[in-house]
């Protein structure tokens, strides 16, 4: 063999061992894009299940003679703004999108936590059946939603390492790839709040 055909064999070689390797790293992060839209449906799940645990709270409390009528005013408009906003995969590069959803999930979660506040003030109310069980239910949604906030940041955690690594960065900037939005704490988030579910 002369040199030349040694040297387009082994040009050969090199670009049919760039292109496989190529088209590993974009297979790749398509498996990862996809786990990240797959927690993050995981996670509007949970919060869907809490906002439909709520029209069964606010009719249960609304049972309790003179309740409030501003707090549960506040708990279903904070619910309609919570619900109004809607994200998909293609949102979740966009950092301002995400805030604006958690704010309004965030806006939710502090009504809901007056709203039990307030019931301290009707132990008949705490003592229905009903109201107990709501109670447990949105205990154990909240703790849901925790773990698919956990799971939807380490998704994105895995995805972003892939987008920024070498060869990723490349593939992922000529195919489009972005880096998405973890979900980040709220300010004061370091302390643990203090939700009385009864007992």
């Amino acid at each position: 063999m002369n040199t030349g055909k040694i040297v387009a064999i082994g040009v050969v070689v090199l670009i049919a061992f760039g292109l496989f390797s190529g088209i590993g790293t974009y297979n790749g992060l398509v498996d990862a894009e996809e786990g990240v839209s797959q927690a993050w449906a995981n996670v509007e799940t949970n919060y869907q299940r809490r906002s439909d645990l709520i029209p069964n709270l606010v009719s249960t409390v609304q049972g309790a003679a003179d309740f409030e009528q501003e707090t549960l005013e506040a708990v279903t408009n904070a619910r309609a703004r919570a619900t109004s906003i809607n994200l998909d995969a293609s949102d979740l590069s966009d950092p301002g999108r995400l805030e604006e959803f958690m704010a309004a999930q965030e806006g939710l979660s502090g009504a809901l936590g007056r709203l039990l506040m307030v019931t301290e003030n009707y132990p008949d109310l705490r003592a229905t059946e009903a109201f107990r069980d709501l109670q447990s239910q949105l205990e154990g949604t909240e703790n849901r939603i925790s773990v698919a906030r956990r799971d939807y940041n380490a998704a994105v955690t895995a995805y972003n390492q892939r987008v920024r690594r070498f060869p990723g960065s490349v593939v992922a900037g000529f195919t489009g790839f972005d880096r998405r939005t973890p979900f980040e704490a709220q300010a004061g988030a370091e302390k643990a709040p203090e939700v009385d579910f009864g007992s």
